[in-house]
């Protein structure tokens, strides 16, 4: 019997891959996504992209898509109360298994598997230890394409925002920044790949300083 499965969905490129690796696994029934949302910007948290183009991925995706709405500024306690709520209507709908993207830190980790302990769902992660160079090689070559969407400019140079996550970019990026982005240097919006029935079209737009980090906007 499959194990229903829901994907925290960021709308970047290791959550794409973590929904192509899942799919690949015959324990496992992605029934749907879900993101967290700023209510102020309506766009996804960190990421920055608009609620449109989310939801246009989970259509390409062909998965229902559960939106979080957090607010703006928001406290680890508003945060944990709304995602307390969306844990409370997965258990409603049975859900066993709720998929993670993260690829190595051990905090994060923990901080999941705390929050769900007790629950009676089971926190998984498909893409956990794996060499990020080799991994990020590896879902540029299956065709999945994705764009720079924010940065954290005291970790990585301004002029990579707004860039394609491709072979160019990893061969450019300074030897300090992992190739994933996994320590918060770099951001993503995943529009193409195998984990998706058909491309989406998309533009760089204003390139926006707020709140320490740097943000392109994709229309």
């Amino acid at each position: 019997m499959k194990r229903k499965t829901m994907l925290a969905w960021s709308s970047g490129k290791d959550s794409a891959w973590a929904l192509h690796m899942l799919r690949q696994n015959p324990e496992i029934d992605v029934v749907g996504l879900f993101s967290t949302v700023n209510e102020a910007f309506n766009r996804v948290a960190m990421h920055a992209v608009r609620l449109e183009l989310l939801m246009k991925q989970a259509q390409s995706a062909s998965l229902p898509m559960d939106v979080i709405h957090i607010p703006y500024p928001c406290t680890n306690q508003d945060y944990e109360d709304r995602m307390g709520a969306f844990i409370e209507k997965a258990k409603a709908k049975k859900i066993e298994c709720i998929a993670f993207g993260d690829l190595f830190l051990e905090d994060v980790r923990k901080y999941r598997e705390e929050k769900l302990a007790g629950t009676g769902i089971t926190p998984i992660f498909p893409l956990w230890g794996m060499p990020t160079q080799t991994l990020s090689k590896e879902m540029i070559d299956s065709g999945l394409k994705a764009v720079i969407t924010s940065i954290d400019p005291k970790l990585i140079p301004e002029e990579f925002i707004g860039r394609t996550y491709d072979e160019s970019f990893l061969q450019q990026i300074p030897d300090t920044v992992d190739p994933c982005g996994e320590n918060g240097e770099f951001h993503t919006f995943a529009f193409a790949g195998p984990m998706f029935k058909e491309p989406i079209t998309i533009s760089v737009g204003e390139i926006v300083h707020r709140d320490g980090f740097v943000f392109a906007d994709i229309t």
